[in-house]
């Protein structure tokens, strides 16, 4: 092979590169940066930055579309069978302390209204979208990247890559999206509030009882997001039994990392110029993160009024912590508290608020699916 030739090889690629596909590889490198340089989930921006480069790579068939290729078989076997979201619930459950939720529960009414942005954004979406198109972009709402996954896959594959690249941005600016928001909505004074901090022990015996009893009432009422629900379950079961230690520090170690790597890899790598760069898909992130700030608007709200219920033994800023982004929101809500009252300890609260909104978005998720089955645009199966 002559020089001349190995320079026409090696310029192949450049020959074919549209402004498209530099436009998104430009964007892959930028998720990478704000990753390691800025620390916005690295475990995830990194590997979706370098699955967006490697999928507008031309001639390269590293895209999630490209038959035979690698991520496309990893993502054909893990993404389309909805493998993979199930895999990361069993590992986001042995995680998961339902302790501080046990311990008050009234905070459960948080992770509920934490889900009416969801709602409110289908609301506007559908003037727009089909139904089932619709409702994978208001899932975004749920500040859950699985969980968007999972519904996706069943109603739009085709705004996947969208969908799913929104709900996981979106969750990792968290910490940016909702201050402001919660500054707006509260008084310094209303952020100031001290929650009386009672450390109640949760018994071993009930934080086992708890996967058991809430898995199985929340799957016979919503049955439709079983798979989540169970595996979210099934993994904090393995945690909380305290005997079976290898199974939950795979769990929760290895197996959700792996996962997470290629879960990554093939959301960008479906994020391609061709079917990316639309005002379709443009609508869809504004959608989403209209979604993102109406759960976060409709749980500082009900915070407010239950400051008042309560004659201000509630801090408003915990029904921002209502969403599924956990545990971001929390912290945001710990930071913000604190910054207003430095004596002010939210952290407890809000992690209980937490994680009952992640059992909120799999609750609303299921609602969904059940909806669009009634209406047989689902089959019921």
């Amino acid at each position: 092979m002559s020089w001349t030739d190995v320079l026409s090889a090696l310029v192949t690629g450049f020959s074919h590169l549209t402004w498209q596909s530099g436009f998104l590889i430009l964007l892959g490198c930028v998720l990478i940066y704000l990753g390691i340089a800025k620390g916005f989930e690295p475990l995830l921006l990194i590997p979706i930055g370098f699955g967006v480069i490697l999928g507008n790579l031309p001639l390269a068939g590293l895209s999630a579309g490209s038959e035979g290729g690698v991520i496309n078989i990893i993502y054909k076997a893990g993404i389309l069978t909805e493998l993979f979201p199930c895999l990361i619930f069993v590992g986001l459950g042995a995680m998961i302390d339902f302790g501080p939720m046990l311990a008050n529960p009234k905070v459960l009414i948080f992770g509920a209204a934490g889900q009416f942005g969801i709602f409110l954004t289908l609301l506007l979406a559908l003037q727009f979208f089909t139904r089932p198109e619709a409702c994978s972009i208001a899932i975004i709402g749920a500040c859950d990247g699985p969980t968007a996954i999972y519904v996706t896959t069943k109603y739009a594959p085709h705004l996947l890559p969208a969908v799913s690249i929104a709900a996981y941005s979106y969750m990792s600016l968290v910490p940016i999206i909702q201050p402001p928001i919660m500054r707006l909505l509260t008084t310094k004074k209303e952020r100031g509030i001290v929650m009386a901090y009672e450390e109640k022990k949760v018994s071993k015996r009930v934080k086992i009882l708890f996967p058991l009893v809430a898995g199985l009432i929340t799957m016979l009422i919503a049955p439709m997001g079983a798979p989540l629900m169970g595996m979210l379950m099934l993994g904090n079961l393995l945690k909380e039994s305290g005997v079976v230690g290898r199974l939950a520090d795979v769990s929760s170690g290895a197996m959700v990392n792996i996962v997470t790597l290629l879960l990554g890899l093939c959301i960008g790598s479906s994020m391609l110029a061709g079917n990316f760069l639309q005002w379709g898909t443009i609508l869809v992130f504004l959608l989403g993160l209209l979604a993102i700030s109406l759960d976060t608007v409709t749980g500082v709200l009900l915070g407010k009024l239950m400051r008042v219920l309560t004659k201000g033994k509630i801090n408003p800023l915990i029904g921002a912590a209502g969403t599924s982004a956990f545990p971001m929101s929390a912290r945001v809500v710990q930071k913000e508290g604190q910054k207003a009252n430095p004596r002010s300890f939210l952290l407890w609260h809000a992690i209980g608020a937490n994680t009952g909104g992640q059992i909120g978005s799999v609750m609303a998720a299921s609602v969904m699916l059940a909806i669009l089955a009634g209406m047989h645009i689902l089959p019921v199966s």
